[in-house]
């Protein structure tokens, strides 16, 4: 089956499409000019014809109202005239003129004296070669004055003009796709050299960078976005790599931990405590349970790309009211009504996931207000983080307290989620000094009730 027209033009190049569109649209416009050249140049001669033959009869006319004609009527412009009598008649014509058959008959003349036009008449059979232009006005004692002048000369002018014209206008249209498919390459090759740079960057050079054109154009800016996107891309798999290897490094510990316990009970099975086995295995699987969820809310926060999984009205206060029910070593100060937009369940996760972390490191209590103004804050008494380490904390698989245990510290995921998770409903989290102990602070956009 054959491809049809429209398939193949798709199928082409953008140079050869932009060429021979370019020729196209060219060759239409000298087309449509040089058709309209050629009627105003035209309509211009003749009327110039037709303005001088009637000045030419205006002139015989008042010759013949005073009877001052003579024989024969003498012309400086070559017009030929011919004055007629009242029952038609020719009176006086100029040298050469036919004095027996009148240029026009008598239905003409009358036409041409009611509508004051101007008529094309064939020359030969009057021994005049070639086209003639006719005029006729009316003078006194019912005489008619015929004027006529060759335009022979006019019509080989505009056979001339419309020989150049075609001539000439595909040339030009040659000339321009040529220099439309040289200049169309020439603002294509930085793009294919984009090409060629996209071409050569593999799984072994993440680092490379597309060329970028010196031009301040739109394939300056397209490279420029091209290369904004790839270190977007470097930064993003750099920051997997880095998650890879640190989830990999947090799950050694306690399977490494499980593995030994079972080994000691199963080497010495009667001097074993299995109480005490399952328990200790019980706790290291329950850390592994929690690294889990965390990996996992991190990586759907990450596929989602910074949006809530859900966006309804949520009550901000009773979910806070909630989850301050589970905790007995914090208090709740400041409860007002407050809504946002967002998921219920992560923004849960944030508050209990900021409590835990005060209750942690708190020295006697916690502490927790939510404002109208949509401020979440989380207070304890503890030691507080230095200033230096405040935005670090933030940063996936971070501890500061290398001396705490791994199963007082967690992994290090649980502010990253905060983070996150704030992000994704348009707000922010900073640490600030409650001096003593340490605040933290979530905003979050408030949405109309």
């Amino acid at each position: 089956m054959a491809e049809s027209p429209l398939v193949w033009w798709r199928r082409q190049g953008l140079r050869f499409r932009l060429s021979v569109a370019a020729a196209a649209v060219l060759a239409l416009a000298l087309a449509l000019s040089a058709t309209v050249l050629l009627s105003v140049l035209d309509r211009a001669l003749i009327d110039t014809v037709d303005e001088s033959l009637g000045r030419q009869a205006q002139t015989v006319r008042v010759q013949a109202d005073g009877n001052a004609l003579t024989t024969p009527i003498t012309t400086h412009d070559g017009t030929i005239v011919q004055v007629l009598d009242a029952r038609g008649r020719i009176t006086h014509v100029t040298f050469g003129t036919d004095r027996l058959v009148p240029l026009l008959d008598a239905r003409t003349r009358a036409r041409l004296l009611r509508e004051g036009t101007a008529t094309d008449l064939d020359g030969r059979p009057y021994a005049i070669p070639g086209p003639l232009r006719v005029v006729a006005v009316s003078a006194d004692r019912g005489q008619t004055v015929i004027a006529a002048r060759p335009i022979g000369e006019i019509q080989t002018s505009l056979g001339t003009a419309a020989r150049v014209l075609l001539v000439g206008t595909p040339l030009l249209v040659v000339l321009l796709a040529v220099a439309s498919w040289l200049m169309i390459g020439r603002t294509l090759r930085p793009i294919a050299a984009l090409r060629r740079g996209a071409s050569e960057i593999t799984h072994t050079a993440r680092s490379r960078r597309l060329p970028v054109p010196a031009s301040r154009d739109e394939v300056h800016h397209l490279a420029t976005t091209l290369n904004d996107m790839l270190a977007r891309l470097e930064e993003a798999e750099q920051r997997q790599r880095a998650l890879v290897s640190d989830a990999s490094h947090e799950l050694r510990s306690p399977l490494a931990s499980i593995r030994l316990q079972l080994e000691v009970a199963l080497g010495h099975p009667d001097g074993q405590d299995w109480q005490e086995t399952a328990e200790g295995v019980l706790e290291d699987t329950m850390r592994l349970s929690r690294l889990a969820e965390d990996l996992l809310a991190l990586a759907r926060l990450d596929e989602r790309g910074g949006v809530p999984a859900r966006s309804e009205p949520v009550h901000l206060d009773e979910v806070v009211r909630q989850t301050m029910e589970r905790y007995g070593e914090a208090g709740l100060s400041v409860c007002d009504p407050v809504q946002v937009r967002g998921d219920a369940l992560d923004l849960s996760r944030v508050l209990i996931n900021l409590v835990d972390n005060a209750v942690r490191h708190t020295s006697s209590k916690v502490d927790v207000a939510l404002t109208a103004d949509g401020v979440l804050t989380v207070t304890d008494d503890g030691p507080g983080i230095p200033e230096q380490d405040r935005e670090r904390v933030f940063n996936r698989f971070t501890r500061l307290d290398s001396g705490r245990s791994r199963d007082e510290g967690g992994a290090g995921l649980g502010l990253a989620i905060v983070r996150e998770t704030v992000r994704a409903h348009g707000g922010t989290v900073t640490l600030e000094d409650a001096c003593p102990g340490l605040r933290a602070v979530v905003r979050l956009p408030v949405s109309p009730t």
